[in-house]
């Protein structure tokens, strides 16, 4: 990458997107960066107005659209990455609000450091009592792990970062995102960029703000699917696992193992269960500052529903088992 400002191409997969589509696109628009850019729309099937969104704001001579028959994330991140033409691809959200510096910021750290990939924080930020509980379980080591992505941290190499901002050619060089994932495409990519030689670079100046699920019902599928499409990436790469991948599941079977010796051997297996739950309530107590109230009484049940859906769904995860529809993009 020379000294000039490289054109930026900005690829967004939707499918429901109608409601936050057209923020989206304006907060890229109103980048402040020295190059130009380009935004790509890749439109899935919707049941709200999505596509007539997209379209209308295509109207703009910096925005394309291109049809995402397959529905996927992936599928629509790699056909509106071939529709672009940046030496710099970022990835961002139908429902996600860049900060006016953020591809600024983006490309001069990909200058600096001789990354592949850069991203930084996913800042959740809630609008209900229920969000907010989420987001603060979101930000917490005790909800999500050691993902630096998820809470801040000190800038330097990672494992994976939210969103990217990529070099066309490190993506060219590992072939896209795979197609075959409907979940956790982001970390499978980083892994082949990293075993490729590569750099992905978590930058915490980085911020983009993240919208919660709003339900409890739509937080455990969620959660079900990560567990699940963890477990179908894993398969790809076993190297790649990580401790905080096997916290859930673990957690998940010393619960119901507890559970069964107490109910069948010995009042003693309810110990695990028990340490179990202090160890939710004392998270919930530190997190409950930030849920606020009433949020910060949610925080017991948004905890257990985030680790138990994303073990059952690891452990479910059978090979050739049916996996479930996945939520909007």
């Amino acid at each position: 990458m020379n000294e000039r400002w490289p054109p930026v191409s900005v690829v967004m997969p939707v499918r429901d997107e109608a409601q936050h589509l057209r923020r989206a696109v304006s907060a890229v628009l109103a980048q402040d960066y020295p190059g130009t850019l380009e935004v790509v729309i890749a439109v899935a099937p919707s049941a709200d107005p999505t596509e007539d969104v997209a379209r209308a704001l295509a109207a703009d001579p910096r925005v394309r659209v291109v049809d995402n028959p397959a529905a996927s994330t992936s599928a629509g991140l790699n056909a509106a990455i071939a529709a672009s033409t940046g030496e710099v691809v970022a990835r961002v959200d139908g429902h996600a609000e860049l900060p006016s510096g953020y591809l600024r910021r983006a490309v001069t750290v990909l200058r600096e450091t001789g990354a592949d990939n850069v991203g930084g924080v996913q800042e959740a930020v809630g609008r209900t009592p229920f969000e907010r509980a989420v987001a603060a379980a979101m930000t917490s080591r005790f909800g999500t792990g050691d993902a630096r992505f998820h809470y801040g941290g000190e800038a330097g190499p990672a494992d994976t970062v939210y969103l990217g901002v990529f070099r066309r050619q490190a993506l060219e060089r590992v072939g896209g995102f795979e197609q075959s994932l409907v979940r956790n495409q982001d970390y499978e990519l980083n892994w082949r960029i990293r075993q490729s030689g590569g750099t992905v670079w978590f930058d915490p100046t980085l911020r983009t703000r993240y919208q919660p699920r709003s339900s409890l019902g739509a937080l455990a599928r969620q959660y079900g699917e990560y567990g699940r499409w963890k477990r179908a990436m894993l398969r790809r790469h076993p190297q790649s696992l990580r401790w905080r991948q096997l916290a859930p599941p673990f957690a998940l079977l010393g619960l119901l193992a507890g559970l069964f010796v107490a109910f069948t051997v010995s009042p003693w297996g309810y110990v695990v269960p028990a340490v179990y739950l202090a160890a939710v309530l004392v998270a919930s107590l530190l997190g409950s500052r930030r849920a606020g109230f009433p949020g910060g009484l949610l925080l017991p049940v948004v905890f257990a529903t985030m680790h138990l859906a994303w073990g059952a769904g690891f452990l479910l995860a059978v090979r050739g088992a049916p996996l479930p529809e996945p939520d909007p993009l």
